[in-house]
């Protein structure tokens, strides 16, 4: 029988979407036990290169990438019936569990150099999700471009920190 969205009741389709968006906004509250506490004095201490962007803007980023990533996972969830669905959420799973993973290296052992380790391999995990979320919505693997270019950045970021401290 193949899951189709069309014939699902809007009020489901909308309180799936909510979820989705939730799960990985709780991904992001999460990550912030390790790393609020820490900003002040511990990273604040570092030395970061010049284009290191001001802390008050990691925090609406961070929303918007959950937000998009949340719709991208319903996007995924609610598709039809695929052999690639369930690689794709695999894929999604382990990169959210990398994301917080991040944090906590980072900022919760304050470590660049475990944090430098764990962004890597999320980088990597994102490229999969990319492309696993790409055989079953193209929309959904669009929408991660944003959050795999963040990570890009966050990954020079981290590396220049580990590299001058």
């Amino acid at each position: 029988m193949k899951h189709n969205t069309h014939s699902e009741p809007p009020l489901k389709k909308a309180a799936a979407l909510v979820i989705a968006i939730l799960v990985c906004q709780l991904a992001g509250v999460i990550g912030s036990v390790f790393t609020v506490p820490n900003i002040e004095p511990w990273y604040e201490s570092l030395a970061k290169p010049w284009f290191r962007p001001p802390n008050w803007l990691f925090f609406p980023v961070w929303t918007a990438l959950y937000t998009l990533m949340g719709i991208s996972l319903y996007l995924v969830y609610s598709s039809g019936e695929s052999a690639h669905k369930a690689p794709a959420l695999q894929a999604f799973v382990i990169q959210i569990i990398l994301n917080v993973i991040w944090s906590f290296a980072f900022f919760g052992l304050k470590s660049p150099l475990y944090g430098f380790v764990v962004i890597a391999l999320l980088w990597g995990a994102i490229v999969l999700m990319l492309v696993r979320f790409y055989k079953v919505s193209r929309i959904a693997a669009l929408l991660q471009i944003p959050y795999l270019l963040w990570v890009s950045f966050a990954a020079v970021l981290n590396y220049l920190v580990l590299v001058m401290n």
